[in-house]
């Protein structure tokens, strides 16, 4: 559960301000949502309303979902129709809001390190590099992959503990892919969207 915790901060950066860089932002971020955590007891409890609306207000509008699910249907993508592109993007975003909006009440009390990032200001992509400490355990490296939208910086991939989230995701849509074409690939995450429970993520199965 505490790793799809991890996951979740792969959302964190939002609301971009010029004067930010990338490692202040996420720094700010995730301190506001952990902020949010502790202090609503219907958030900790599990109320998936708020936690969706929490996901919703501070992640989503921020996240790279269409560079994110290209990136995880790889090669395969370019098979894709425009219609057939746009709906895997909408179904891939819904799987993991709803993965992941189900792993915040997996906080417990560690803190996040946020290691300063070296880069130019011409720079248009980059790697924030976290690592979260936990009590009684390792810290946990987080590196998340960004990069500049006109002003703001968005998240198109995380990578936790040397596990690469598109990388994972890609091994078993071109699983799918194989059996059954894009379409079958839209199927299984329709299906998939569609259950009582949301699936664990595979990068958290590691």
């Amino acid at each position: 559960m505490f790793r799809k915790f991890l996951m979740l901060l792969a959302f964190v950066p939002a609301l971009a301000f010029a004067q930010e860089t990338p490692d202040a932002l996420v720094k700010r971020i995730a301190d506001e949502v952990l902020a949010v955590i502790k202090a609503d007891k219907d958030v900790a409890s599990g109320n998936q309303q708020k936690v969706v609306a929490l996901a919703e207000q501070k992640v989503l509008p921020h996240f790279d979902f269409t560079r994110m699910t290209r990136l995880a249907v790889g090669r395969n993508w370019n098979q894709a129709s425009d219609a057939q592109k746009e709906a895997l993007t909408k179904e891939f975003r819904t799987m993991l809001v709803r993965t992941y909006s189900s792993s915040l009440t997996a906080y417990r009390n560690q803190t996040i390190e946020v290691k300063p990032t070296k880069m130019s200001p011409n720079d248009n992509e980059t790697t924030v590099r976290t690592q979260v400490i936990q009590q009684g355990g390792p810290p946990i490296p987080i590196d998340y992959a960004m990069e500049k939208v006109g002003n703001d910086w968005k998240v198109y991939d995380v990578v936790i503990d040397g596990a690469s989230l598109v990388t994972t995701y890609r091994g078993s849509f071109n699983e799918q892919i194989q059996k059954g074409g894009i379409d079958g690939l839209l199927k299984t995450l329709q299906e998939r969207n569609s259950s009582p429970t949301p699936a664990k993520p595979e990068a958290a199965k590691k």
